[in-house]
């Protein structure tokens, strides 16, 4: 059966992520189509990025990434639970992904996003950094908005048509996951290694 992380972007005291992400969470395992896990980049302990090799060679040294790097090679997609800080996504999220490489390749990714716009910016910036890291992203998006789906700005209540959003984006990446699934089969997707 198809794995899918549902990551938490934000690492900031008081988030709201980590309630948007329970929520997207319960919506899909009601589903039955995946297995889906809550994967909190805050337990992963991920300093500023440290590796001394480029993360495209897989030479990874620290414990924290070899950690983190097991856990995300686990999945065959993503959903990325982010927030828009300055028109962009938090730099813990980015920092999280610029840790790896091989463990993105040829994974579907989507994204649930919140701001005062809806997070829209923060993960049209996303869309170029997965590109870059061989990953599909999925054209469905869940936009959520500080002053419709929170109560003052910090108590997540979304909108009951918000659970429409996430399944038919839900229903893009469970189908993209599968698809890339040959993909992947057919590469060899680079070992984490300890440095010499």
């Amino acid at each position: 059966m198809t794995r899918i992380g549902i990551i938490i972007g934000s690492t900031r005291p008081g988030r709201n992520g980590e309630a948007v992400a329970r929520w997207v969470y319960d919506i899909a395992t009601k589903r039955g189509d995946a297995r889906y896990e809550l994967v909190d980049i805050k337990d992963f302990n991920l300093p500023h990025l440290d590796e001394m090799a480029p993360p495209s060679l897989g030479q990874y040294t620290q414990p924290h990434t070899l950690r983190w790097a097991e856990k995300v090679a686990s999945f065959d997609g993503y959903v990325i639970v982010t927030p828009e800080y300055n028109h962009s996504t938090s730099g813990a999220l980015k920092n999280a992904i610029d840790f790896l490489y091989a463990e993105w390749n040829n994974k579907a990714v989507g994204f649930v996003s919140y701001g005062s716009v809806g997070g829209t910016r923060a993960v049209e910036h996303l869309r170029l950094v997965v590109a870059e890291l061989q990953m599909a992203d999925v054209r469905a998006q869940v936009a959520l908005s500080l002053f419709t789906d929170f109560e003052n700005f910090s108590v997540f209540k979304p909108g009951a048509h918000q659970e429409g959003a996430v399944n038919t984006m839900l229903d893009q990446l469970d189908a993209w996951s599968g698809a890339l699934a040959t993909l992947r089969a057919g590469t060899t997707m680079a070992t984490p290694q300890s440095g010499a």
